[in-house]
């Protein structure tokens, strides 16, 4: 029988609680392998990414299941975005769908219909149903200025800021629409929450951030996020520079990546939300030994295992071709 609706202030609560760390690594990849498929299987097919999370949740003894591939181009896909397809590697945005106010002016908001968004809906339905763990199912999507860079293109969305800033905001609004509209659908499946992928904000300084982003996460926060539905924002592109942005969106909890400093991310970040963060997903997890990421672990722990509210976990998303032991090894010490 499903889990169903679980009091996620309680989960939480619960976490920081614990005499014992949890784990909640953002992968797929893995689960991918595990059952003989390849990536484009399981980004084009909702039954497929259901299986290999299904397959993850099942080998690994993870705090909570996420139904996360970041695959950043599935909303610009909806949008019209033109993506590029390969085998075993996530997509891509192929050139750049707006140039201007005027096609920024015409852009229409896509109905959840279009493009793949019916198979990313297909994958958290099917694992909100066939979730007996007793542990919360997270979704995923792309934040509203990463989605933004990918429809206008990064660097001509950056100097749209500041130039332009009637026009990137016009866009920055369509996205967070669009994106409520989403979450909300993936709210309706039955998952408890959603990680929101927002990297492309590490580009901008605190105040840029905090304009240029969180506002628009916050609009997200206070349409969807409730007791049983929480919110993690995800930024690996923040060395530092906009933390005091990112919580300033009232998120439930928040997840950084290998360039930031736990520790003194910690120490800056309430008591009242979950941290989750930061092992290299590359050069440790798939390129070291299960050694390497033991030490690791044993080394991130030591510095932030003190604080309640800490969550070990990847820095990203992990990458396709991970060593199982490689994987296994994240968990030898949560117990």
């Amino acid at each position: 029988m499903a889990v169903g609706k679980i009091n996620m202030k309680e989960w939480a609560n619960g976490i920081r609680k614990s005499d014992v760390r949890p784990v909640i690594p953002i992968m797929t990849h893995p689960g991918i392998e595990i059952i003989g498929k390849t990536v484009y299987d399981a980004v084009t097919d909702g039954r497929v990414h259901y299986e290999a999370i299904r397959a993850l949740a099942q080998k690994f003894p993870q705090a909570a299941a996420t139904t996360v591939i970041m695959d950043l181009t599935v909303e610009a896909e909806a949008f019209g975005a033109d993506i590029i397809f390969s085998e075993n590697e996530v997509p891509t945005v192929n050139g750049r769908l707006l140039e201007d106010m005027e096609g920024v002016e015409k852009l229409e908001i896509p109905s959840l219909d279009k493009a793949r968004l019916p198979q990313y809906l297909l994958a958290n339905k099917l694992m909100a149903e066939n979730n007996t763990s007793g542990k919360p199912v997270f979704a995923g999507c792309i934040g509203p200025f990463s989605l933004a860079g990918r429809l206008y293109e990064m660097t001509e969305l950056m100097m749209a800021c500041y130039v332009e800033p009637e026009t990137a905001k016009l866009l920055l609004q369509k996205c967070t629409d669009f994106i409520i509209r989403y979450c909300k659908a993936l709210k309706d499946t039955g998952v408890n929450g959603v990680i929101i992928a927002e990297p492309a904000a590490g580009l901008l300084s605190d105040d840029g951030c905090e304009e240029f982003s969180s506002v628009y996460v916050k609009q997200i926060v206070d349409e969807i996020q409730d007791d049983t539905f929480m919110i993690v924002l995800h930024n690996c592109g923040n060395k530092g520079n906009c933390t005091d942005a990112m919580l300033k969106t009232g998120s439930m909890g928040y997840h950084f990546g290998n360039q930031a400093d736990m520790p003194e991310t910690l120490k800056v970040c309430p008591e009242n939300v979950l941290v989750m963060g930061n092992i290299d997903p590359v050069s440790v997890i798939k390129d070291g030994t299960p050694e390497q990421i033991e030490k690791e672990v044993v080394a991130l722990l030591e510095k932030c295992g003190k604080y309640p509210n800490f969550v070990l976990s990847t820095g990203c998303d992990v990458p396709p071709e991970v060593p199982v032991e490689n994987i296994a090894a994240l968990y030898k010490y949560i117990s």
